[in-house]
């Protein structure tokens, strides 16, 4: 009879065998080899350095008759990443009951203890979710409140994280208040005092944005986050488009909870995220979906959430190796050098306002533009249609535009053919 170790070899062999040779197709070995030729070079100098961002662009599936700037809804992940993803995938399903939760699913610490690392956390305040959205609904879910409390946040922040305060009000009693700011702010500065001036006796918890949906905005995490725990406040940063955008580590934060996506600027599989929860909050933090009290204290009890697919989260793995093998200073140092291409080409023409700032410390590649007298969902819908340009609208009041956001597989012409568009719909209208 076959032994346990002999059953496993068996599908271990064919699942991950017959394609192993195909991973010498998926574009990570011509990263490498860049890489390795970079020499001493800035980030800033190898942002222009197009054959090496070929050798990225090429590690990419993506449909070239379409022109995808809206990276910042959710991205594609590289070859590499779904080749990972296929081969788990084919192997759970061979005998879910062993291949996925026997062998698969622990191999899940090894993608906590990686990501861990990427944020500069312990492995113990580490724990993987389905994106931000549930990454950060456990934390505003979980946290103590009773009616009166006051949750402060912005009116840019993320419309779903409203809607969940606001259920926490509708149901609690729990009050929340929101501050507007302009964009881009005057400074940074700005932002800290904006907080501050709003804060009562009552405040329990500032909820905001690392980087906003809207406008690209950058907040000074960690001068808020300080400045809240002064006062005896709890944070809750919103880093849906933050992790993988630009460099940064927790100790640049000191937040309380911190929730983010992998789909996006990590480029990981679609459906992962992370919660980071400050270790001395872990025990007092509910988790959404229970979990035995001799879990209170283990950050895994935030993904007791049933019976889940192995694959995604492992996979994750894969989209870090190839963030890496980039590098995060030369990835953001890019990202800004498409953004700018095509703000620096559209400013100042009539009718244009841009709601992100050029200033590093305040943004990244997520943009917005505004065209006097022209509706964000018009605009989108002629890009889409004429040009097959995907854009995102925006409706908010402070930033009424479109956002643009390009990722790393975009391409010159790409920001081009967008720049042109934009430049004949402010000159012709759209006609």
């Amino acid at each position: 009879m076959a032994s346990r170790r002999d059953f496993v070899g068996s599908l271990l062999g064919a699942s991950f065998g017959a394609t192993l040779p195909s991973l010498r197709n998926d574009g990570l070995d011509r990263i490498f080899s860049a890489t390795r030729s970079l020499g001493s070079r800035t980030p800033e100098e190898i942002a222009g350095d197009e054959e090496f961002w070929f050798a990225v662009q090429q590690a990419f599936t993506v449909d070239r008759s379409i022109i995808n700037l809206n990276n910042g809804g959710v991205s594609p992940s590289p070859k590499v990443v779904q080749e990972a993803l296929k081969r788990m995938i084919d192997f759970q399903n061979m005998a879910p009951a062993y291949t996925m939760w026997g062998v698969l699913e622990p191999e899940v610490e090894s993608v906590r203890t990686k990501l861990a690392a990427a944020f500069g956390c312990d492995r113990e305040e580490m724990a993987i979710t389905r994106g931000a959205s549930e990454a950060l609904e456990i934390a505003q879910l979980g946290i103590d409140l009773k009616p009166g409390d006051e949750v402060l946040t912005t009116d840019q922040d993320y419309g779903r994280m409203i809607n969940t305060w606001n259920q926490r009000v509708r149901r609690e009693g729990i009050v929340l208040k929101q501050v507007s700011f302009p964009d881009p702010p005057p400074s940074m500065g700005f932002l800290v005092d904006m907080f501050a001036k709003a804060i009562t006796p009552k405040t329990r918890v500032i909820h905001f944005c690392h980087i906003t949906n809207l406008s690209g905005q950058i907040f000074p995490v960690k001068e808020i986050c300080q400045m809240a725990r002064a006062r005896g406040i709890e944070t809750v940063v919103d880093g849906a488009h933050a992790f993988a955008h630009f460099p940064f580590k927790r100790d640049d934060l000191d937040c309380d909870y911190y929730g983010t996506s992998l789909h996006k600027w990590l480029l990981a599989p679609i459906g992962t995220g992370f919660l980071y929860v400050r270790r001395e909050k872990i025990k007092k933090l509910w988790p959404m979906m229970p979990a035995h009290e001799t879990q209170d204290t283990d950050i895994k009890k935030f993904e007791e959430i049933g019976t889940h697919p192995a694959a995604n989260h492992n996979a994750i793995a894969e989209a870090l190796t190839f963030h890496d093998g980039i590098g995060g200073e030369r990835k953001i140092a890019r990202l800004r050098f498409l953004r700018d291409r095509w703000m620096k080409r559209l400013e100042g023409k009539p009718g244009v306002r841009l709601y992100t700032s050029y200033d590093p410390a305040m943004s990244g590649a997520l943009s917005n533009i505004g065209l006097e007298g022209k509706e964000p969902g018009a605009i989108t819908n002629y890009l889409w249609t004429n040009y097959r340009i995907m854009a995102t609208p925006i409706g908010h009041k402070a930033c009424t535009g479109i956002r643009v956001t390009p990722n790393v597989y975009t391409t010159l012409d790409e920001i081009d053919v967008f720049s042109a568009a934009m430049e004949k719909i402010i000159s012709k209208g759209l006609v």
